[in-house]
Formats: C-alpha cells, sequence, structure tokens
C-alpha cells in the first residue's frame, strides 16, 4: 500500500516536468527574438531599446510581396486542406455506414483511406521534393504527355516549381495537410455518435452526405479546431517545403527571415528578429481572422442547417472520389519518382523511364549517409522514448488522480505547433549562443521534443483512456501495485498504440528542418537538412537518394509499429 501511495505522489511530477519543457523555451525563445527586433544585442552592438530595426524592415523592398505570398498561400493551403479532408471523412463514413462490398466506388474510398493516412509519415521535405520532380517542366507528367500526345522534343517553357504565385507551395501543403486533417476528423467522429446522427438525418429523409454535413460536421469541426490551426500556422511558417517549391523572388517570409540569418552580415540578425516578430503577429492574426470567420459562416449557414431541404449531394460524392485519387496518386508517384531518380544513371528527356539504371549513386554516398542516417536515427530514437515516457507519466496521472486534461493544457500542448517555428526557435538559438549551449546535441533533442511530445499525446491519449478501466481494478484486487499494473497490464494491452505513437513521432522527428539547422548550429546533419540543401543544385539522382531515403525511414518504423503486435500477439487475435 505504501509503495501504491508513493508512486501516485510522484505522478503528478509528469505534468509539471511536461510544462516547464513547453514553456521554458518557448518563453526564452520569444524573449530571445523581441530583444534584437528592438536593437537590444550587446554581443552585436545593440545596446538599446529602439524601433528603428522595425522601420528598416517596413522598408525593405521585399517584404510586401513576401507577406502577401505567405498569407496566400498559407491561407488558401489551409482551406483546400480542410476543404478535401472533410469531403473524404464525409464520404468514408458514408461507405462504413452502406458496407457495400461490391460497389466500385466502396472499394475506391477503401484504397483512398488505406492509402492516404500512412502519407502522414512521409516528411514534408521528401513529398515536395518528389513533388518537384513530378510537375517540373522537363518532369514526369510532361514526359507522360509528350510520349502520349504531345511529342514535345523540348520541355516546354512552364513555370510549375517555384511559381510566383506560390501555386506549387500551396499543392505540396495540400498533399501533406489533407491525410493529417482527415486522420483528426477520423478520430474526432469516435468521440460522437456519428452513425446515429447520420441514421436519423436519413429517416427525416436526408442522403448519407447531407446528413453527415448538416448533422455530424458542425460537431466535429469544434474537436479538430486546434489542428486546423496547427495547419494553418505551419502553412504560414513553413520553410523547407517553401525552399524547395515555393517562389524565390521574393519568397516568403519564412524564407527570407532564414536568408537574413545566413547572412555573412552580423547586422542582419536584427532584422531576421524583427521578421520573425511581424511573422507571429501575422500568424496570429491570421488565426484570429479564421476564428471570426468560422463565427461568421457558422452565422449565415443556421438557416441551411435547419430549412429542411434535402439536396442531392452524388456530385459530391464524385468530387471526393476525384480528389482522394488525385491525392493519392500525386503522392505515389512522387515518391516512386524519387526512387527512380536515385536508381537512375542517365534519363534524358523526353524518356519516361531511365534509359539506364544504376546503384552508384548509393554507393557513392553511402559513407556520408552512414553518418546522416545514424545522426537522424539517433535523434529521433531517442527524443521518442523521452516523449513516450512523458506522455504515458501525463496519462497516468490522469487515470490515477482522475484529473482530467483541461483546455488550457491541450492549448499549452499546441503551443509550438501554433508559434512559427522561426520566431521561438531563432530566439533560442540567440540565447544559446550566449549560454555556450548552441550546437549541442542536448539543445537538438530538446528542440525536436517539443514538437514530437503533441503528436505523440494526441496520438496516443484516446486509446489509453479508452482501455477497459476493469483491466486495472482485476490488478489492483489482486494486490499489484500501480508500476505492475502499467508493466503487465496496460503497456502489453496498448502495445499496439504505443509503437504507433512512437513511429509517428519518430517520423515527426525526421522531418524537422528548422530545429536541426538552429538548435543543431551546423554541427548535426540528418537526412531533412541534406535533402533541402541538396534541392538547390542540379544532380537529381543525388536528391533522390537523400530525399527517398528521408522518406523511407518513417515507413520502416510504421510498418514495424504494425508488424511487431501481429508477431507478438499471432496467438491472439483480440489483442490486434
Amino acid at each position: 500500500m505504501a509503495t501504491t501511495i508513493r508512486t501516485v505522489s510522484l505522478l503528478p511530477a509528469f505534468p509539471i516536468l511536461t510544462q516547464l519543457l513547453f514553456l521554458l523555451p518557448i518563453a526564452a525563445g520569444l524573449f530571445g527574438v523581441l530583444l534584437p527586433a528592438l536593437g537590444y544585442l550587446p554581443d552585436l552592438g545593440g545596446n538599446q531599446f529602439h524601433f528603428e530595426i522595425f522601420s528598416q524592415l517596413l522598408e525593405h523592398p521585399a517584404l510586401p510581396h513576401a507577406v502577401w505570398l505567405t498569407l496566400f498561400s498559407g491561407i488558401i493551403a489551409t482551406i483546400l486542406s480542410l476543404s478535401l479532408a472533410v469531403l473524404l471523412a464525409a464520404m468514408l463514413s458514408r461507405e462504413s455506414l452502406t458496407g457495400n462490398k461490391k460497389n466500385k466506388k466502396t472499394s475506391l474510398f477503401a484504397i483512398i483511406r488505406r492509402g492516404l493516412i500512412p502519407l502522414i509519415a512521409v516528411p514534408h521535405a521528401a513529398m515536395a521534393l518528389g513533388l518537384a520532380f513530378l510537375v517540373a517542366p522537363s518532369g514526369w507528367i510532361v514526359r507522360w504527355l509528350s510520349f502520349l500526345f504531345m511529342g514535345w522534343e523540348t520541355p516546354p517553357e512552364w513555370v510549375t516549381v517555384q511559381d510566383p504565385f506560390g501555386l506549387s507551395l500551396i499543392f505540396g501543403l495540400v498533399l501533406k495537410e489533407t491525410p493529417y486533417l482527415l486522420l483528426m476528423i477520423l478520430a474526432a467522429l469516435q468521440q460522437i455518435r456519428a452513425q446515429e446522427y447520420i441514421r436519423i438525418g436519413q429517416s427525416l429523409g436526408y442522403g448519407n452526405s447531407l446528413s453527415w454535413l448538416k448533422l455530424v460536421l458542425p460537431q466535429v469541426y469544434p474537436l479538430i479546431r486546434l489542428p486546423v490551426f496547427a495547419v494553418l500556422a505551419f502553412s504560414l511558417s513553413v520553410v523547407d517545403v517553401a525552399l524547395i517549391l515555393g517562389p524565390t523572388t521574393p519568397p516568403t517570409l519564412s524564407v527570407l527571415i532564414l536568408r537574413w540569418i545566413d547572412d555573412p552580415d552580423l547586422s542582419f540578425r536584427f532584422l531576421a528578429s524583427a521578421g520573425a516578430v511581424l511573422l507571429l503577429l501575422l500568424t496570429l492574426g491570421s488565426l484570429i481572422f479564421w476564428r471570426f470567420s468560422e463565427w461568421l459562416i457558422f452565422q449565415k449557414c443556421r438557416n441551411w442547417l435547419s430549412n429542411g431541404k434535402r439536396g442531392n449531394v452524388n456530385e459530391v460524392h464524385n468530387l471526393a472520389a476525384l480528389s482522394g485519387s488525385l491525392l493519392l496518386g500525386t503522392a505515389f508517384l512522387s515518391l516512386l519518382g524519387l526512387a527512380f531518380w536515385s536508381l537512375s544513371l542517365r534519363w534524358p528527356y523526353p524518356l519516361v523511364l531511365p534509359q539506364r539504371w544504376t546503384s552508384r549513386n548509393w554507393e557513392r554516398h553511402w559513407s556520408s549517409l552512414q553518418e546522416t542516417a545514424f545522426t537522424t536515427l539517433e535523434v529521433g530514437v531517442i527524443t521518442g522514448i523521452i516523449a513516450l515516457f512523458l506522455v504515458v507519466g501525463c496519462l497516468e496521472n490522469e487515470q490515477w488522480r482522475s484529473v482530467r486534461f483541461s483546455l488550457r493544457s491541450q492549448w499549452m500542448l499546441y503551443l509550438p505547433l501554433l508559434i512559427p517555428q522561426a520566431t521561438f526557435l531563432l530566439g533560442i538559438q540567440i540565447l544559446a549562443v550566449r549560454m555556450e549551449m548552441d550546437g549541442t546535441f542536448l539543445l537538438l533533442v530538446w528542440s525536436h521534443l517539443l514538437f514530437v511530445l503533441p503528436y505523440i499525446f494526441l496520438t496516443l491519449a484516446d486509446p489509453w483512456r479508452n482501455l477497459d478501466a476493469r483491466f486495472p481494478k482485476i490488478g489492483q484486487c489482486l494486490g499489484a501495485s500501480p508500476l505492475r499494473i502499467l508493466f503487465h497490464i496496460k503497456l502489453p494491452l496498448l502495445l499496439k498504440p504505443l509503437l504507433v505513437a512512437a513511429a509517428i513521432g519518430f517520423a515527426v522527428s525526421v522531418a524537422q528542418y528548422l530545429p536541426t539547422l538552429f538548435a543543431g548550429g551546423g554541427r548535426f546533419a540528418t537526412l531533412t537538412t541534406e535533402a533541402v540543401s541538396y534541392a538547390a543544385g542540379a544532380d537529381r539522382r543525388v536528391i533522390g537518394v537523400y530525399g527517398f531515403l528521408q522518406a523511407l525511414f518513417p515507413w520502416i518504423a510504421l510498418l514495424l509499429a504494425l508488424a511487431i503486435p501481429r508477431w507478438r500477439f499471432r496467438n491472439r487475435a483480440a489483442l490486434l
């Protein structure tokens, strides 16, 4: 009994420690970027507070277009991603309700569902590189068009990658964020009685899809508001995808800030800090605008929700099938293109397949790949273990102390995803240099942990909370301690969700670009940083090697997360 009391009394330390790990670096980062923006950075000669840096920022010739491009690409990408995710979720709910296995559209949606969700594990940079190979003027799509219809002997003079309006950037963001929002919607559907509401709508004469839009969506959307905000904040501040697919003259604001940071003239650090503050204000303003738009749309749609009109939405069903197939096909061809380029020796235009194949590209970069892959693996595994340890401790504290996860804590968990990375990571780097922690492995792991832990918590929280409470109660009745119940009852029963959460956390760590760049200080190279740096070059073979390996690592982790429980419980089908 004393052991049980002592163990339970230690559980509140986990939420406190988690909050400190989140609040301290974010607060320090914001503080560290605000002071240089106000002109105070003694190491670079800034000893007085003033607002001249912001005056210089507002007078910069590239700023107006960079701000417009940031807002346009970020908001449009979020609107499209959310619309497609809602459309696909409505159609998937309809198909799961009808359960007609012979229907071709039903089987198509089953393929879309099984294919889109694993795309979450693919890093943004890898998908962007593959998409660039696919839609470039000499890319795979143009090659097939030339082979089948056009007969072009030279690539057309199209600007399909890094176009001035950021359309390729928007497409790349939609390609990655739609599966994430779809997964969040499907997870939220488990918290409400979606099928019952659809049946109620059917009894009133509404179709499945219209019932979903009128009865289910208004209840689901508040549950996914934070993920939508995270997608909006990420789309406004993304760097790696913008470097690959976004315009360059001028670029988005986040890329412009990165250029100022990398400038040999250290005085540009003041301008970069002011730009980071501006990016934070733009993000906060966009979130407020989005929230106001939600309220306005809901007020305007009140009459539509209750007007009793039964419309025909077959066209919507066809649109969902088309958009889902387009997203899945584009993602598959993008990753396949990376693999083909990594194995090609000669692939001249307009051939649709490499003229000569070789493994020389992998052999030539094998020594550098080993070191880079090991660093990626090391950081991802260590970060995932620490995040799992903290998340399990927080969830155990919820259950043993009957403390529910508050809305304030949920917002705090999403805080690193809602604040632009360039804002507080730049501040952390400035403070780390003063504390002589810049470029340390500890700071690198800490910076990755800020983004890995939220995804692991969101993935593991629902399975952990929904575990049948009778199992731990039986252990208590038999005199088992909380630790014994955890290791001998809960962890075995939740092995699959634990491993899936760890795989998603590993994928998030692999995808981190700015945290590795800022915290690593150039001393640690991961597959993501190398792939993005090689993207500026012209050798597609090298880009294919690093991009494909970057995408392969998270997939291997996800496959292991699904295969290990099947092997471990091969004689216990109820645990799968």
